[in-house]
């Protein structure tokens, strides 16, 4: 299971055991999209390879309010 924590700065991951951070400069550079319209869909698709995705998708800018 991965684990996602948002902030404005970026997002805190744990991906199999393994801790590390997302830059918020990283994620706008690999979706081509500005950090707040970035989903959390989206920002999990960067870590896994091939993630089993439920619900609706959600903004970071919905996450960090």
């Amino acid at each position: 299971m991965t684990v996602l924590s948002f902030d404005e700065q970026g997002v805190d991951v744990v991906y199999e055991g393994t801790e590390f951070r997302l830059e918020k400069a990283l994620i706008e550079d690999a979706t081509q999209k500005s950090y707040p319209d970035v989903t959390d869909h989206e920002v999990l698709q960067i870590v896994e390879p091939d993630p089993a995705l439920s619900g609706e998708p959600r903004r970071i800018a919905e996450i960090v309010k």
